[in-house]
């Protein structure tokens, strides 16, 4: 295959599935252009990566295997996938979800967020980094370039390079790498004396909102060591823009002591994490585990139209679906179905837009979504299944007797 950067336009299609685009970045190591999935039409982003170079850096090439163990293992809403892994003769390619909104960094770039746009942020930060954790994953290189906003404005957690894995053994072992971006490495860090890669994160995190809330870094210097003793030293001052909660919020991410600096427990019960009428925070153990929402998004062919076995097993006193339940994972304490003129997408529009008011979290898949708490527990999944070519049936399974009137209400 020819070098990608100098194909003609006609040779450009990636092992004849991916249509290469334009240039979108490019790094010492690494370049990263945008393409279309030939078979399904779908936006991704390549990067590639010279296995000549790989060969001249043995680091470098143990950061590349990290980072595709680390990406295959984690599956959740606030971080870039990675859809698969190819090789030529002279490159590696991951394939990976292409984020129209680019860098966060960017968007700083033009000056700093309020704070409600800056905890809309977090949230979703905070989200993503408890998920990596629970799977024993510490990123340690998290920073504004490193998250991509999506093209509904969304966070995502991307450059996992740097990332370290703990073992199913490896509970309670520090870290010792020296590795991070300075402005944003944590004061343990730099003793080199070991340090806890959970905690760690929480660190960047409290300087990344810090860089959002203020458009500036809370330490900085010219001088490498003088910013590195601010650091050590815990040495910043908030403008006088922040409101107090935020104050006092940041002084427990930004602790010099990870002894005593707050934890991911402790953040998502601060007052001014809680502050808001939309939480866009997720507990990992709940919906974004990739196996739940797998059984959750599952469609019983929600896409085609009944047949007769379909419409016996939806008659009352005759419902089969405990036949096909999945391991009780998740039981419904009550279902409901009603017949509707309106179209498929249509009635997914009306769910996901009530869904909104109500402050719920959606999930879709085709023509089922699912509605998901504050909390992270599952509301509702509705689906819906085409009758005749001007009627559907919308099936509703409610998993929260408290939210049964209010989901109802959103199709009535």
């Amino acid at each position: 295959m020819p070098e990608i950067d100098q194909a003609p336009p006609g040779d450009r299609a990636l092992f004849g599935k991916y249509d290469l685009g334009k240039l979108l970045g490019c790094g010492a190591f690494a370049k990263v252009y945008h393409a279309r999935n030939l078979h399904t039409s779908q936006s991704v982003a390549i990067k590639s990566i010279s296995k000549h170079k790989l060969s001249k850096s043995p680091n470098l090439a143990s950061h590349i295997k990290r980072e595709i163990e680390i990406m295959r293992r984690l599956s959740h809403p606030n971080i870039v996938k990675l859809h698969e892994v190819l090789a030529s003769k002279s490159k590696i390619f991951f394939a990976m979800e292409f984020l129209k909104g680019g860098e966060l960094f960017s968007r700083l770039a033009k000056g700093r967020f309020s704070e409600d746009l800056s905890r809309r942020y977090f949230h979703q930060l905070i989200s993503a980094v408890e998920y990596c954790h629970s799977r024993g994953v510490f990123h340690r290189d998290l920073k504004p370039e490193n998250l991509l906003l999506d093209e509904n404005g969304d966070l995502k957690v991307s450059d996992f390079g740097l990332s370290a894995i703990k073992e199913n053994d490896g509970a309670g072992l520090l870290l010792h790498t020296l590795c991070g971006t300075p402005a944003y490495v944590a004061p343990e860090i730099l003793a080199k004396q070991g340090y806890d890669g959970a905690k760690a994160d929480v660190w960047s995190c409290g300087v990344i909102l810090f860089v959002m809330c203020a458009g500036f870094l809370p330490f900085n210097d010219p001088n490498l060591m003088v910013m590195y003793r601010k650091i050590y030293k815990g040495e910043f001052r908030c403008p006088r823009w922040f409101s107090p909660d935020l104050k006092c919020f940041l002084s427990r991410l930004l602790d010099t002591n990870p002894k005593t600096r707050i934890t991911i427990d402790e953040i998502v019960r601060d007052p001014w994490f809680m502050k808001g009428k939309q939480s866009y925070y997720v507990k990992h153990g709940q919906i974004n585990n990739s196996e739940w929402d797998d059984y959750l998004l599952k469609s019983s062919g929600a896409a085609n139209s009944l047949n007769a076995f379909d419409l016996i097993s939806f008659s009352t006193g005759f419902d089969l679906s405990g036949l096909f339940s999945d391991c009780g994972k998740c039981v419904a304490v009550a279902t409901e179905r009603f017949v509707c003129s309106e179209s498929t997408d249509k009635v997914v529009e009306m769910v996901e837009e009530g869904a909104k008011r109500l402050e719920l979290w959606v999930k879709r898949k085709e023509s089922v979504v699912v509605l998901v708490g504050k909390n992270g527990e599952c509301v509702a999944k509705v689906e819906v299944y085409r009758l005749t070519e001007g009627l559907v049936v919308v099936e509703v399974r409610f998993f929260e007797e408290a939210w049964k009137d209010k989901v109802r209400g959103l199709i009535d």
